[in-house]
């Protein structure tokens, strides 16, 4: 029987070589499941990111897929979640990338790769195409949040997934700290199992 395949998205302006996309990678590595993570380098384009993400799905759709979205990562595995009825972990995840966006347009320049392009009303248009209004098995989805996220409000997020399985942390960041003491809890909810450990530093928040 094949072992979940794993599917990492990154966040805006991301790429592969983001902090947490590596931390999860060398984790695979390490427990000798190379193989069974895929990193792809997201378009800014948001439709054009989706169709990547479809693309991987479509490609391997004899396996259980577990999608972990971070930031607006998190937002296109929702959309992706409902389409082809896969879990997600969802990791301090935009939930209105198109309003938070608004204030941004303009030049843009990724983090990583240095790419320079235009953020247009027509990003927050496709942002927007993706919005999830209703999720059809909340169960599907875990949320991993902290409360000091720097860029996103993490209550939109508990609103959003209220009746999904969550781990609230207090204090953190929108790079989520501490985020390898968590990789135990994805690979035991890509096997269907809500496995949520104690932070030392980070106290949870009863949800």
């Amino acid at each position: 029987m094949a072992t979940p395949l794993f599917i990492y998205l990154h966040g805006f302006n991301s790429s592969p070589d983001s902090i947490k996309a590596r931390q999860f990678q060398a984790a695979m590595v390490a427990a000798g499941r190379a193989d069974d993570v895929l990193v792809p380098a997201l378009s800014h384009w948001p439709a054009e990111a989706i169709a990547q993400a479809e693309a991987l799905i479509k490609q391997h759709q004899g396996r259980d897929i577990t999608l972990i979205g971070s930031s607006l990562g998190g937002y296109y595995s929702l959309w992706l979640g409902e389409q082809y009825q896969v879990r997600a972990v969802l990791v301090n995840p935009a939930v209105r990338p198109y309003e938070l966006l608004a204030e941004m347009l303009g030049q843009q320049s990724n983090l990583y790769t240095g790419e320079a392009y235009t953020l247009t009303k027509q990003h927050l248009q496709q942002m927007l195409a993706l919005d999830v209004a209703t999720l059809s098995d909340p169960q599907r989805y875990l949320l991993l949040t902290q409360t000091d996220d720097e860029t996103l409000d993490y209550r939109q997020a508990v609103d959003k997934l209220r009746d999904s399985p969550m781990l609230i942390q207090r204090g953190g960041d929108h790079g989520f700290q501490q985020f390898t003491a968590l990789i135990p809890a994805i690979l035991a909810f890509s096997e269907g199992r809500v496995e949520l450990p104690d932070v030392p530093g980070l106290p949870s928040v009863d949800s």
